[in-house]
């Protein structure tokens, strides 16, 4: 039996637009799941479902609106900590600063952007959805270094207003960043069966994991 909301996409049938409903929908109106065609990570919880009714067969997309919340979540941390670092950034004139801390930016950015990748591909967005997503990750960077270099001349980085603001953005990524890492992401990951039953598989993903979390705390120096 399928848990939570889902959201539907609208399918075709006989060449005619068909709108596609969730799963509760489905059964109030007495059509009745013939069971799942393809299933997703979450085994059971998203996939292509058949429903029968009045001897028709309606083919639906579903899933699950966690998927598509995390990816939104996933974004938005992203880019509220993307300005806020670039921001420092780009009013900063000290050169012996900037140098280590471009090389350190890139590497993170580049595992950032696998990660919120791989949650885009699992919500099955829509290919304007995704290009949009894509184009604010893109974007923050830039221009958070822009709006740093332009506030430069009334930017204070240690002034008491300039650190409370910060400290709250910063407050605010980190937390929404930490929750999709430890509850969305990596536990999703951890329970999957495949990993469960592979006891090799296991220790490489916990040393890959402490290796990764490592590496960012190093970088944090030049950050």
């Amino acid at each position: 039996m399928m848990k939570g909301p889902i959201y539907s996409r609208i399918v075709k049938e006989g060449g005619a637009a068909v709108p596609a409903v969730g799963a509760r929908q489905l059964s109030d109106q007495g059509e009745y799941p013939l069971g799942l065609l393809c299933c997703g990570r979450r085994s059971g919880t998203r996939g292509a479902l058949a429903f029968a009714h009045a001897g028709n067969l309606v083919l639906t997309t579903s899933v699950l609106l966690p998927d598509l919340l995390q990816a939104y979540v996933l974004e938005l941390g992203i880019v509220v900590h993307s300005v806020v670092i670039r921001l420092s950034m780009g009013a900063s004139d000290n050169v012996c600063t900037i140098r280590p801390l471009v090389a350190a930016l890139c590497f993170h950015q580049f595992f950032e952007g696998i990660g919120l990748g791989g949650c885009i591909l699992q919500a099955d967005y829509e290919k304007k959805m995704k290009a949009i997503m894509v184009f604010f990750f893109s974007v923050t960077t830039p221009f958070g270094i822009a709006l740093g270099i332009c506030l430069s001349n009334v930017y204070r980085e240690n002034s008491p207003t300039a650190l409370v603001v910060v400290g709250i953005l910063n407050a605010v990524s980190a937390g929404l960043l930490n929750y999709m890492a430890l509850v969305d992401l990596l536990a999703s990951d951890f329970m999957a069966e495949k990993l469960q039953n592979d006891m090799k598989l296991q220790t490489i993903s916990y040393v890959a994991v402490v290796l990764g979390a490592g590496g960012m705390s190093v970088m944090a120096i030049w950050a």
